[in-house]
């Protein structure tokens, strides 16, 4: 007998990939949809168009929504809002959404307990889907996971990769952490959180954030000695900011340690990657060929 449940991704990227592939391998009928055309999917996952998923709703009992929310709001509720809401066979929403719209903390803690309180354009247009998304559950009473991601890392984007680019740069502004997680650790926790679909109720918020928010000049520091090579200088932030463009002024604008020991809690699992350094050691070690 063929397994009923039917997980929908609306937008198959680096994040979606993982997450369909995961769960192909977990039984899941997996269908993900591209607005490229040429887009090689992985093993197990449907590709589809964008603009041709009302067959794929209409028997999905999971979706992942991963794309970047446009002013127009979030692309999947722009184009499906009404086949969505009315999709049958509907079970669980995750939504794939961001740590920025906890906004600047100056450094502080937050928890999946925290207010959102989002300040730039990205991270309000990010709150903004989340309202969507949940009101849509909430219609339906179905449940909805708000997962809030921090930087995403892993094979082929990393610091490695800005190493061998010449582009990696390590600034110098004590203090200022950031949180990451691994692609991988994105696709297994998103994996957990459908599995227990049918034991939730109303809207849950997971915080996918590794054990050691970090300043960014240590991550390149640590990428280079494991690729043996001399580190970036260090660059005191106030010369950086003059060359940085908007979006990396604003990225740097705020500073927040996101606690994600609650997610982990409920589950049931701990991150595969607890820190950038097992993280980036697990790249490394399979670039080279190491077990």
């Amino acid at each position: 007998m063929a397994d009923p449940r039917h997980l929908l991704i609306f937008g198959l990227g680096y994040s979606g990939a993982a997450i369909g592939e995961a769960a192909a391998a977990a039984g899941f009928r997996v269908t993900g949809t591209s607005r490229q055309s040429n887009l090689c999917p992985p093993p197990g996952v449907t590709l589809i168009p964008f603009d041709a998923a009302e067959a794929a709703i209409a028997s999905a009992t999971h979706i992942v929504p991963t794309a970047a929310p446009a002013e127009s709001g979030d692309p999947a509720l722009a184009r499906y809002a009404a086949e969505i809401a009315a999709a049958p066979a509907l079970r669980w929403i995750g939504f794939l959404s961001s740590t920025g719209v906890y906004g600047d903390r100056g450094g502080d803690w937050v928890d999946e307990g925290s207010a959102a309180r989002p300040t730039s354009l990205r991270a309000r247009a990010r709150r903004a889907a989340e309202e969507d998304w949940a009101a849509l559950g909430a219609a339906r009473g179905i449940p909805v996971d708000l997962i809030r991601l921090a930087g995403i890392y892993g094979p082929g984007r990393s610091a490695f990769d800005d190493l061998r680019a010449g582009r990696a740069r390590r600034i110098d502004k004590p203090g200022h952490a950031f949180g990451r997680i691994h692609r991988q650790d994105i696709a297994e926790g998103v994996l957990a959180a459908m599995l227990q679909a049918d034991r939730l109720t109303g809207l849950r918020v997971l915080n996918f954030n590794d054990d050691l928010p970090t300043e960014p000049a240590e991550v390149v520091a640590e990428a280079a000695r494991l690729l043996g090579v001399a580190p970036p200088p260090l660059i005191p932030f106030a010369d950086a900011e003059a060359g940085m463009s908007a979006m990396g002024r604003s990225f740097w604008a705020e500073s927040r340690r996101v606690s994600s020991a609650g997610t982990q809690a409920v589950l049931g699992r701990t991150w595969r990657y607890a820190t950038y350094r097992e993280g980036l050691a697990a790249i490394r070690a399979a670039e080279t060929g190491q077990p």
